[in-house]
């Protein structure tokens, strides 16, 4: 009983940046638990090649290519699901980039760019999903956003944080209007989950690494894979009555204090 709680057989996922990262390692969970997913990323090659590692483990699953920050290419792809499977019952929003910059410095190309990114394409792809799950009665929609969504981090994230403060504010507003006509919206928001940007930062700065494990009781950082179970719980029957609420995945990150000592590393 518990296990057909989380069982996603019939229904159609749509994951945005499914080609690495948590978008991959979200992609490959809800094809596990037996849902449709159709893995959409700018990098053909790795996209094709979640599909495939998904399939192989004997799911269904297709990759395609789409630019979510265009938005004919979206109208594109959702005439797409419309055509080949009839319905979508969870979108991923995952894929989204940001330009870094000191607030005092970035150029407001650079913060557009950004705010195009995180916000307007992601507003427009789960309008387009929210309409079709609507008209449906039923579906979970599920944004990446940020710790950044709800603090502060510095180090030229201005753009970012702005961006990704608007994702859980859409969330709230969307989980407000549809929840009653039984579309569900949330939101994850992880701290360090390691990829390979993230790789190159802490490679050009030594001492990157220690300063965010300072901040995570768990003593680690996050990897994709983290984020499996809680896709398949917010995609499933198993959240049914969860909406609006944003979710951490975090190490203990956003609970605890500046101040705090963590852990083993205290004696009385």
């Amino acid at each position: 009983m518990a296990h057909e709680m989380f069982n996603l057989t019939g229904r159609v996922a749509l994951v945005t940046g499914a080609a690495s990262g948590m978008g991959r390692a979200m992609s490959l969970a809800l094809a596990a638990a037996g849902a449709r997913v159709l893995m959409v990323d700018i990098n053909a090659a790795g996209v094709e090649q979640t599909a495939a590692d998904a399939v192989a483990a004997g799911g269904q699953a297709v990759g395609t290519v789409c630019d979510m920050t265009n938005i004919a290419a979206v109208d594109g792809l959702y005439a797409r699901i419309d055509r080949e499977y009839g319905q979508i019952d969870f979108l991923g929003n995952v894929a989204g980039e940001a330009v870094r910059g000191r607030p005092e410095e970035i150029s407001l190309a650079d913060v557009q760019t950004t705010i195009h990114n995180l916000v307007i394409s992601r507003f427009y792809c789960t309008q387009q999903a929210g309409k079709r799950m609507l008209k449906q009665g039923r579906g979970s929609i599920v944004s990446i956003g940020s710790l950044a969504s709800v603090t502060a981090m510095g180090r030229g994230h201005i753009a970012y944080s702005m961006g990704m403060g608007a994702v859980v504010q859409m969330t709230r507003e969307l989980s407000t209007e549809w929840a009653a006509r039984g579309v569900r919206v949330n939101a994850i928001l992880p701290a360090q989950v390691v990829n390979a940007g993230l790789e190159k930062r802490m490679a050009e700065d030594p001492t990157l690494k220690d300063r965010f494990l300072s901040g995570i009781p768990a003593g680690r950082l996050g990897k994709p894979d983290d984020i499996r179970g809680l896709a398949v719980f917010l995609a499933s029957d198993a959240s049914a009555w969860i909406t609006g609420s944003l979710f951490p995945m975090d190490g203990g990150n956003l609970a605890c204090n500046a101040g705090a000592t963590m852990g083993e590393h205290w004696m009385l």
